[in-house]
């Protein structure tokens, strides 16, 4: 295993005692604390929630290297301290575990980081508007600036809507400005068009339209998956000392979110460069964010299976460590069954099937863990139908095989799941979606996805957002819209909520296990890795409206600061 990977680390302000955690040991320490062993760091005076089993809450824990050598009261944690030892004196503040995201697509956001203004949570189009043209003012002439999802129109309290061309010249006149939905829409100012090259007589993508006024000129809206997948193809090569720079970044951000560790799961046009520049973070000792990734391939046709088949066959998960690690395949299988969870409906034919079919049985022959993107009834029930014959000829028993997303679980698929030995990942995509699933879906989006349902069946399950086109990245949203039932802006979009405390877990333990990594993170206690959040008030006390508003004073990876909130 790498020893530690933080080059540079943050003072702490929490305590005068530790003005600075530079230079601590490295190395992985024994899975349970060694007899006599004594602290490097110690927290005291706080709310330790650990999440252990029995959601245990103390006021102190210890820290020797990389990972927690006790929690425990002030008075054990005093006892294992030296002179060298550092103190963080709590001042009564909340610890949970880092927060873990089980299913996001940072690999491909990092690419273009730089150029992002993240609408996550802003409930202003006002603000929206100030924060571009901010952007802008901060770059230089001709630089692009980006919003590549995470938002929705909906979200919007003072004026739900979208973005005119004239609204974006205004805010960026001498900078490209492409604002994308979801995967459903783009919105460019006139330098952008310029850029793109689109005008007229620009023909429309496949898939996709450019809306042209009455004059038939492009008005800056272009509509469709296709529309948005021409454009993003279009923004322009980045070049590997940038993309290496912008994974650091992103991880620093998600380090200030709270985020310690996910599972990256691929997405479209994901390709070997964006696991690369993660790669070269790692191979400097950079990372601050433990990345575990499976293999994403987007085959469209028979003759790609053909391909993806023989490339599954040669893969060996498991051959990093505890930062960066391969931990299987997916999460889309076979492409043209991508389910879209603003569809009525799915319809698998069974041509499609087969290929999807020849994939999964390549994964399980392989011994492989397998995520699987499955939103709608029609595509649940048909991949379970799939998996259950081909448990027959391989089982896939204590491979951790994966439904995502599960909006349209029910109790007869949960059973199903069970008797395979399956789990499912949940996710807060109607955090930004809410509203407009309301429009497809009726009254059953407020049981989409059932987050009830699959807590109380015992499915071994987690929460997670699927950042970051389709989903804000903050995981104080998500908790949120799982106990309120909320999007951003305050709509009442979920009715099938649970408590804080089963989403904490859900956030943490539980995710532990979609990373194989439940013997190392996902709680607080000896023998785990020192990943922690110092929050700014208390999750477990808080008003419910006021979850999405915390923020971490101090993160932790490892023993070591990745994040220390200034002082305002």
């Amino acid at each position: 295993m790498h020893p530690r990977h933080v080059t540079r680390v943050l003072a702490v302000g929490l305590s005068a005692g530790i003005a600075a955690l530079a230079g601590l040991p490295g190395g992985a320490a024994a899975q349970t604390a060694a007899p006599g062993r004594t602290a490097d760091i110690v927290l005291v005076n706080g709310k330790i929630v650990t999440v252990d089993d029995r959601f245990t809450v103390a006021p102190a824990l210890a820290i020797a290297g990389e990972r927690i050598l006790k929690v425990g009261s002030v008075a054990e944690i005093e006892a294992l301290k030296t002179p060298q030892t550092r103190v963080v004196d709590l001042g009564g503040k909340t610890v949970i575990p880092g927060l873990i995201d089980n299913h996001a697509h940072y690999m491909r956001a990092a690419e273009y980081w730089d150029r992002e203004v993240r609408l996550d949570g802003v409930t202003s189009r006002k603000e929206a508007l100030a924060m571009i043209a901010a952007k802008a003012k901060a770059s230089k002439p001709g630089e692009l600036v980006l919003s590549l999802g995470g938002w929705s129109e909906e979200q919007f309290t003072d004026q739900p809507g979208g973005f005119t061309r004239a609204e974006l010249d205004e805010a960026a006149p001498n900078n490209p400005v492409v604002l994308q939905v979801i995967y459903f829409r783009i919105y460019a100012n006139s330098a952008a068009l310029k850029a793109l090259g689109v005008t007229g007589e620009t023909p429309d993508p496949r898939n996709g339209k450019i809306e042209k006024d009455a004059g038939g000129q492009p008005t800056g809206v272009l509509n469709g998956g296709g529309a948005v997948a021409w454009t993003l193809a279009r923004l322009g090569e980045v070049t590997k000392e940038r993309s290496v720079e912008n994974a650091r970044a992103l991880m620093a951000d998600l380090n200030r979110m709270g985020l310690t560790a996910y599972q990256e799961m691929g997405g479209r046009a994901f390709n070997a460069g964006h696991i690369e520049a993660f790669r070269t973070v790692w191979e400097r000792k950079q990372m601050t964010v433990r990345t575990f990734y499976n293999l994403w391939q987007e085959p469209t046709s028979p003759a790609d299976v053909d391909k993806a088949v023989g490339v599954i066959a040669t893969l060996k998960p498991f051959q990093g460590d505890d930062w960066l690690d391969q931990t299987g395949y997916g999460e889309t299988v076979y492409f043209p069954l991508h389910d879209n969870l603003l569809n009525r409906g799915a319809s698998p034919t069974p041509e499609n099937m087969a290929q999807w079919r020849r994939i999964a049985q390549a994964v399980a022959d392989r011994g492989m863990h397998l995520n699987v993107h499955a939103q709608l009834r029609g595509t649940i029930e048909a991949f379970l139908t799939e998996i259950e014959v081909i448990n027959g000829v391989k089982p896939i028993k204590g491979l951790r095989w994966t439904m995502s997303h599960g909006d349209q679980l029910e109790p007869q698929d949960i059973a199903r799941m069970k008797r395979l030995g399956m789990y499912v990942q949940l996710h807060s995509r109607p955090t930004v979606q809410g509203a407009l699933m309301l429009g497809v879906h009726g009254d059953r989006t407020y049981a989409m996805p059932p987050l009830r349902l699959v807590q109380d069946s015992g499915l071994p399950w987690g929460l997670g957002s699927d950042a970051t086109a389709v989903t804000p990245v903050n995981p104080f949203y998500t908790l949120h819209w799982a106990v309120k039932g909320e999007m951003v802006g305050g709509r009442k979009v979920l009715k099938e909520t649970i408590t804080r405390e089963e989403a904490l877990i859900a956030h943490t333990r539980s995710n532990a296990a979609f990373l194989f990594q439940d013997g190392n993170l996902g709680s607080l206690a000896s023998g785990k890795y020192a990943d922690l959040v110092v929050l700014d008030r208390d999750y477990l006390t808080v008003p419910e409206k006021e979850i999405k508003d915390i923020r971490p004073v101090m993160t932790m990876v490892g023993g070591t600061v990745v994040h220390e909130a200034t002082a305002k």
